[in-house]
């Protein structure tokens, strides 16, 4: 549950800079395009953030904890020459 806390807090934030991008974008001919760029950022910066924090807290792929030594002679072809050397 802990890992949700920052992310709705950050969400809170980014929601409060595009309510004051709303709110202070001057007055002009390009007002639409200035505040639906500001807030396209910040909600894409957001989206950003919050997929690669969630991705670090909960990855798809799980560590491996049992891992076995590489046998070379596997890794060749089955047409390859099986050479073996004796000491």
């Amino acid at each position: 549950m802990a890992s949700v806390l920052p992310v709705i807090f950050i969400l809170a934030l980014v929601l409060g800079l595009m309510a004051c991008a709303w709110i202070v974008t001057p007055k002009g001919p390009q007002q639409t395009l200035v505040r639906t760029s500001l807030m396209l950022t910040l909600a894409c910066c957001y989206l950003m953030w919050m997929i690669s924090y969630m991705a670090q807290l909960h990855p798809l792929i799980c560590q491996c904890t049992a891992l076995r030594p590489i046998n070379p002679a596997n890794l060749l072809p089955p047409s390859a020459p099986r050479v073996s050397i004796k000491g």
